[in-house]
């Protein structure tokens, strides 16, 4: 059965029902499909009959299935023995680069964290003899979970036939070209993307310096090295691991994404010509909900709120304001006679006076509060804290810095130590009742900790946590006292080259 032939509701190997096509290029189909045994969303591929690099799309689906990074896009099926060949891939639902920089050009720091989250996938992938060759912004994922993903890798190649004579260094550039879009919101490269072209000077783009501001010596001249292979500073970066390893000291923070108005109703399918058989499908199809577009041309989905059709979600908004701005008015007016009245001494009428701590147990709750911690620092059982500088940003209140460990070249932290943690000062002693812990990806064991000596003997457990990613909340069984308060890893995920994690923010919750 042929590409052409299959209609949406077919099903494939009993299983994968093909929901929506959402978009073609020369010789291949990619559609939102559903696995009906796990009952998940999927993505599947499908080939027209006789195209002649059918096989070498599976055969690259299945050598990116083993790559150990869950940064890498999963493959779950890949078949090429029957009628309809298949490659079954995990529906990636987030924002591409493309749709964090319609809001112009993210923070250095931001955009170089990215930027090497991509490079350790791809060193990774490279290792095992697979290379990505057609990197754009829309192929660099920050997904509703909260964690990178790289999508195409060996399979965006098989099915353009594309080949380079150094692939490695293809691979490098394609990373150089991400960080300059990531610096200044233009595309420097080749390949149809939804960004502006970087200006040009005698033909080739400006340096990231010239065309957008605060952007870092360090990452101008890495951008020169890596994209233009400029033969600059160390010289040209030849590989993804040369440019993970000039990245590695940099902060991953955590992108802000882009404000989402109502999505509106999925766009009829684009069915590609032989002009556009180079665009894969991005992010607008993979999140679910298409976007939709103004007569402008503009996205619907981000960062306009302007219905299709009217304004009138416009008007409901400015009623829904001025009927708060009433509530808010006569609570203040009301809290004011309030207040008047027990100056005086009177009682508002149908009003019991009495000290709060009558109400008994609904006081005691109230008590609970964020705690406000006067440090942190990292601790281990040996001594040697990784990356210690950076144990503040884990109590900074803005979950878009963070800390981690070292990256270990084994498990068990490389044999090299039982744990490490954060230890956070609370200024004296307090009385812990939850800790909130926005934990990097990958799934990580933690142990909470608290006691008065900064010890780990004396720091007694109070809680745990295995397979923490993303927001994770530790209680202990009872409140438990003291001035310190310890996150300690006790198992840290598999990534890019070895094992690394990593802490966006701690709060923590009781009473002082």
């Amino acid at each position: 059965m042929s590409t052409s032939m299959i209609e949406p509701g077919a099903r494939l190997a009993g299983r994968y029902r093909l929901d929506e096509l959402v978009s073609q290029t020369e010789g291949a189909s990619f559609w939102k499909a559903t696995d009906e045994t796990l009952a998940r969303l999927v993505a599947v591929w499908t080939f027209t009959e006789g195209f002649p690099r059918t096989g070498d799309a599976v055969r690259a689906a299945r050598a990116t299935s083993r790559i150990a990074d869950s940064r890498v896009t999963q493959v779950f099926d890949a078949d090429d023995t029957g009628t309809t060949p298949y490659v079954v891939e995990e529906w990636v639902v987030g924002q591409s680069l493309t749709d964090l920089l319609k809001q112009g050009p993210l923070q250095p720091e931001r955009a170089a964290g990215l930027v090497a989250e991509a490079a350790e996938t791809l060193a990774t992938a490279n290792a095992t003899g697979l290379f990505h060759l057609n990197l754009t912004p829309d192929k660099l994922i920050w997904s509703v979970g909260g964690a990178v993903k790289l999508t195409g890798i060996g399979v965006d190649a098989a099915l353009r036939g594309i080949a380079a004579e150094h692939p490695a260094r293809e691979d490098a550039q394609g990373l150089g070209r991400l960080l300059y879009a990531a610096l200044t919101g233009h595309w420097p490269g080749p390949g149809r993307v939804e960004l502006p072209p970087a200006p040009l000077v005698d033909g080739v783009p400006r340096r990231p310096a010239l065309v957008a501001d605060g952007v870092p010596p360090r990452f101008d001249e890495l951008v020169g090295r890596s994209a233009f292979q400029a033969p600059v500073g160390p010289g040209p970066v030849g590989s993804a691991r040369e440019l993970a390893e000039a990245l590695a000291d940099v902060p991953r923070l955590v992108p802000i994404p882009v404000s989402p108005a109502a999505a509106p109703a999925a766009p009829p399918p684009e069915r590609g010509t032989s002009r556009n058989t180079g665009q894969m499908p991005s992010t607008d199809h993979r999140s679910g909900g298409g976007r939709g577009r103004d007569r402008g041309g503009r996205s619907r989905e981000y960062g306009d709120d302007r219905p299709p059709g009217g304004g009138n979600r416009t008007l409901v908004r400015v009623l829904m304001g001025a009927a708060a701005l009433i509530v808010f008015v006569g609570v203040v007016v009301g809290a004011w006679h309030f207040g008047s009245a027990m100056n005086t001494g009177d009682t508002p009428e149908g009003t019991e006076t009495g000290s709060s701590s009558d109400d008994g147990g609904s006081d005691q709750e109230a008590q609970i509060t964020a705690l406000k911690p006067e440090g942190a620092e990292i601790i281990t059982d040996t001594g040697d804290a990784d990356h210690a500088d950076k144990a503040g940003f884990t109590i900074d209140g803005d979950p878009s810095t963070s800390w981690n460990t070292s990256t270990y070249k084994g498990e068990d932290f490389g044999r090299l130590k039982s744990g490490i943690g954060v230890l956070v000062d609370m200024g004296g002693p307090v009385e812990l009742h939850s800790a909130d812990i926005d934990v990097g990806p990958g799934g990580s064991g933690l142990e909470l900790r608290v006691g008065d000596e900064k010890s780990l003997d004396a720091l007694q457990p109070v809680g745990e946590a295995s397979g923490a990613s993303g927001p994770t909340t530790i209680e202990p069984d009872d409140p438990a006292k003291g001035r310190y308060v310890l996150v300690w890893f006790t198992d840290i995920p598999q990534v890019d080259g070895g094992w690394r994690g990593s802490i966006n923010e701690i709060e923590l919750h009781g009473k002082s």
